[in-house]
């Protein structure tokens, strides 16, 4: 069990980060709001856990204006997908062996 609870991402541990994660699985890129309202979480929170996900190099956050609004998008990096699909089977497996 020691075994597959190393396999375990500490990155995803928190439910706002593994809520990023989960998104951008299945969205090729979303904006803050999208995030924001789908996650229920506030400014800050997100900002910060997305941050955490970018130094992590599991995201990419890509800033820039919509004429004159600003604009922050995200999108899964290959690694992201990759450490969040071996944080699942993870997942799976204590879950089985529990």
């Amino acid at each position: 069990m020691k075994e597959v609870i190393s396999k375990l991402q500490k990155a995803f541990e928190n439910r706002l980060r593994l809520g990023v994660m989960s998104i951008l699985m299945v969205q090729e890129e979303v904006d803050f709001k999208f995030l924001k309202e789908k996650l229920n979480a506030t400014d800050g929170n997100l900002a910060s856990h997305t941050t955490a996900l970018e130094k992590a190099g599991y995201i990419a956050i890509k800033k820039q204006f919509i004429g004159k609004k600003p604009n922050t998008t995200f999108k899964a990096t290959a690694e992201g997908r990759q450490a969040f699909k071996e944080h699942l089977k993870a997942l799976e497996e204590l879950i089985k062996n529990i």
